[in-house]
């Protein structure tokens, strides 16, 4: 059975949070992250790594392209569970 979409954005918060060092509390579904995080592409793909072992999906790059806010990320990350 799959997870609701709430409980994989959550996830996803909190993994980048404790990635980045951040305070869980000031990341939203719908932030850049990108921009809130200040990362860059390579950091990007390093948490991509971390989520896809989480969850124990593999995320195609194609599927990917133009991502950058959670909410999205979550919903790719869904159809693969």
């Amino acid at each position: 059975m799959s997870k609701p979409p709430e409980q994989t954005i959550d996830e996803i918060l909190t993994l980048a949070a404790a990635q980045f060092k951040v305070a869980r509390e000031t990341l939203a579904a719908d932030d850049d992250f990108f921009k809130k995080l200040g990362i860059d592409s390579l950091q990007a793909l390093s948490l991509l790594t971390r989520l896809e072992n989480h969850f124990g999906v593999e995320l195609p790059d194609y599927e990917l392209q133009g991502v950058s806010d959670f909410r999205t990320l979550a919903a790719r990350i869904q159809a693969r569970l």
